[in-house]
């Protein structure tokens, strides 16, 4: 048997604690509101940039093509967001929040900063630093390898 530990490998770890805190704000607004990730992180998207496309939340996001159709079809069911046709392009549709959906975004935003606030509490001042200069280094890797290249979705790997 080789020596590779599993437990120690970094995108494990990063996977694993990306997961877990993840589940864990889901858990808020799921009870909150009754949204899944997906619609979440669509909200998130539009509330936090204004007015985008379905392509655009998806690449912002990370999440697929469906997950962001699905979701997209969900919150404009719960009317908090609309539609318009791009006057540039007609094939494309831009996405904006109403203003109720600008109000669910402002109290999951209060949610958040609660849960940012549990998170901070629990890891330490000294924790969340050395964490957020470590994912500011992940991060540069990331813009630098995606320049120029087109990196697979997380559906399809």
């Amino acid at each position: 048997m080789d020596n590779f530990e599993l437990e120690q490998f970094l995108p494990y770890r990063l996977n694993r604690a990306a997961e877990f805190v993840g589940l864990r704000f889901a858990a808020h607004y799921k009870a909150r509101y009754g949204m899944t990730r997906p619609e979440w992180r669509t909200l998130a998207a539009l509330g936090s940039s204004g007015r985008m496309t379905a392509k655009a939340i998806g690449v912002h996001s990370s999440m697929h093509k469906t997950k962001v159709s699905r979701a997209v079809a969900a919150l404009e069911q719960r009317r908090w967001l609309k539609r318009t046709e791009d006057e540039a392009d007609r094939r494309l549709e831009n996405l904006e929040l109403t203003a109720a959906g600008q109000q669910a975004y402002r109290e999951l935003i209060e949610l958040a900063r609660q849960y940012q606030a549990e998170l901070d509490a629990e890891i330490g001042e000294t924790g969340v630093q050395a964490l957020a200069e470590g994912l500011a280094k992940v991060e540069t890797v990331i813009r630098k390898s995606a320049r120029g290249k087109k990196l697979p979705e997380p559906d399809d790997l």
